[in-house]
């Protein structure tokens, strides 16, 4: 068995093999040749070709040392007996090797070794009732033991079900054969080594099952990269879906701006006090109804892009920009235009219904333009704003503080606007904008701003938090929106029970009432970020480039291209769709795709 594990490391490097360890061991070449491919470190120059005794123990000195210089501790071993073919130290030697370097490195549980690879053996085969695993000697001898860890981890191999559970030697023989062929484990072992045996090599078996430990660590570690693979796949769908959604809404926006632009190009305005008072009275209801709908689109489309691009920084993906024509400056030129357009039709409107107190109304327009000016370079600042998320929140912190003083400048505004009524003046030369226009603007501004803000702050709260997926996130963080009644981005004891019990979690009132008092804020509230951070400490799997990277290369066997194939093998049909719609052609294969081409136009 030992001969045989060592031909399968010597064999990794095209070395070997060796027919007996204790002669072909004796010049040092072959132990040294071992130790450099377990321990992937250069042992240094030796004698390749030794023929005088000096020169072998030369070599087998420079093998000891290494080993002992990996604090390994070999006892009366010495370079002689390795050159004298000494078979019970030899093997010894080869123990302690393949203990170090296979088995001790395994871990279950906090038991590590033996103890280890026998805990993980009996957890992998506990839902088999005719699997006992206690040993690494009579619990093998049936084969069924080797089936089961094979079933467990890949039941596409073999059938476990279906095996004759008395004919151990069919059974072992399948095993060892399924292992070889479909998991490249060696097979270290033959059937009569253990079936046979009164009494199976513990050293043997232990050597064997460890390589089945290491090659299901391989599989996991794949499925892991999968996993990540599809994770990266939902997030760029669903910025994808917020991307084409902001694009769609801005260029349905500005054909009904056009659209409205061109009706009142062509609409004829006659001296008649009635009709004039009519188209007044239509503009008036195109302000009130048309307008702020087109208002509270526009801030939702700044917002939306806003949150486009904090998703884009979150998954460090490369900033979104809108298709030509659609971008925020586009929206924003139409809306100068429009506001321009408005201006023009009411003074068209109003050159004949009124011709006089022009004083009063330039100081009304005066006012109602500069509160209208700092509106929309908040509006504009808002819709630009870029970078770090504590930057963001700075810039709008600083914008809220702008807002507020607006609140004085409206009333100032409606002492004037009830002037003109009583000096019969019902409308404006030099603004289009009346006070409930700006008390509107300035409301949804001002919640924009307040809503940015709380999304920032949560999305600081959850950016780190990305062992879970987007779909948990919005999970999360829409259930605590829908629970904050009041908006003020915290939960009291009553919305926060309600809001764990809503996603799943109940606990009784003694145990609620523990839970409460340790998370509960200064305010007696669970703050979003307190709310989040618990609930991700019961669900939390960060998408690096480094990891997508990675993730590519275990899925593609390190080719420097990934094919549709490969891709079947762990992640599932609508994840592989969407990443084979972006990830150009390879020139290396037919059938390859160019996933590094692809990692580096998307990532920053």
């Amino acid at each position: 068995t030992f001969t045989k594990w060592v031909n399968a490391r010597l064999g990794e490097h095209s070395l070997g093999p060796l027919d007996d360890i204790c002669t072909d061991f004796s010049d040092g070449t072959a132990l040294i040749q071992l130790l450099e491919i377990i321990g992937d470190a250069s042992l240094g120059r030796f004698n390749r070709s030794p023929r005088m005794r000096i020169q072998k123990v030369e070599n087998v000195n420079l093998a000891l040392d290494f080993i002992r210089g990996r604090k390994i501790n070999l006892t009366n071993i010495g370079a002689e007996d390795i050159v004298d073919a000494n078979r019970k130290l030899i093997l010894g030697m080869i123990w302690i090797i393949i203990l170090r370097f296979t088995i001790e490195d395994i871990s279950e549980e906090g038991l590590s070794a033996m103890d280890g690879l026998l805990l993980w053996c009996q957890r992998k085969t506990a839902p088999y009732d005719d699997v006992r695993v206690r040993d690494f000697s009579y619990s093998w001898q049936d084969g069924l033991a080797f089936c089961a860890l094979i079933h467990r981890h890949r039941p596409d191999l073999l059938d476990y079900y279906a095996l004759d559970k008395r004919d151990a030697r069919g059974n072992m023989e399948l095993a060892f054969d399924v292992a070889e062929r479909c998991l490249g484990i060696p097979r270290l072992l033959d059937v009569e080594d253990v079936c046979d045996a009164a009494k199976p090599d513990e050293r043997s078996v232990m050597t064997y099952v460890a390589q089945y430990f290491h090659a299901f660590s391989s599989l996991s570690k794949a499925e892991t990269a999968g996993r990540r693979l599809g994770k990266f796949a939902d997030v760029v769908q669903t910025v994808f879906d917020m991307q084409h959604d902001y694009e769609d809404r801005v260029a349905r926006l500005l054909a009904a701006i056009r659209a409205q632009q061109d009706t009142w190009t062509h609409t004829k305005l006659e001296s008649v006090y009635a009709k004039a008072r009519a188209m007044s009275d239509e503009f008036n209801e195109y302000k009130a109804s048309t307008k702020r709908t087109w208002t509270h689109e526009k801030i939702e489309l700044d917002t939306l892009l806003g949150d486009i691009q904090i998703k884009r920084v979150t998954y460090n993906l490369a900033p979104f920009v809108p298709r030509a024509g659609l971008a925020p400056r586009d929206l924003e030129a139409a809306w100068i235009e429009l506001a321009a357009a408005e201006v023009r039709h009411r003074k068209a409107i109003n050159h004949h219904i009124r011709q006089s107190r022009d004083a009063l109304q330039r100081r009304y327009g005066s006012e109602a333009n500069s509160i209208q000016s700092v509106l929309n370079n908040i509006a504009h600042a808002l819709s630009a704003l870029s970078g770090e998320l504590d930057t963001q929140l700075a810039t709008v912190t600083s914008l809220i503080a702008r807002a507020r003083p607006l609140g004085p400048a409206l009333s100032r505004l409606s002492s004037l606007e009830r002037m003109c009524s009583d000096a019969n003046i019902d409308e404006h030369d030099y603004t289009v904008y009346s006070v409930s226009d700006l008390e509107y603007d300035a409301e949804m501004t001002m919640k924009a701003l307040e809503k940015k803000a709380r999304f920032i702050e949560n999305q600081s709260a959850v950016r780190n938090m990305t062992n879970l997926t987007p779909a948990q996130l919005e999970e999360f963080e829409a259930t605590f929106r829908y629970f904050d009644r009041d908006s003020r981005n915290a939960l009291s004891d009553a919305e926060f029970r309600a809001a764990l019990d809503s996603l799943g979690h109940s606990f009784s009132d003694d145990e609620f009432l523990m839970l409460y008092d340790q998370l509960v804020c200064g305010d007696d509230a669970i703050s979003f970020e307190v709310y989040i951070r618990f609930l991700v400490e019961l669900t939390e799997d960060q998408t690096t480039p480094e990891q997508v990277l990675q993730s590519f290369r275990v899925i593609a066997n390190n080719k420097p291209f990934v094919t549709k194939e490969d891709l079947r093998l762990d992640l599932s049909p609508k994840s592989i769709e969407s990443l084979l719609r972006e990830i150009p052609k390879s020139d290396l294969d037919k059938n390859g795709y160019d996933y590094l081409a692809y990692l580096r136009n998307v990532f920053q």
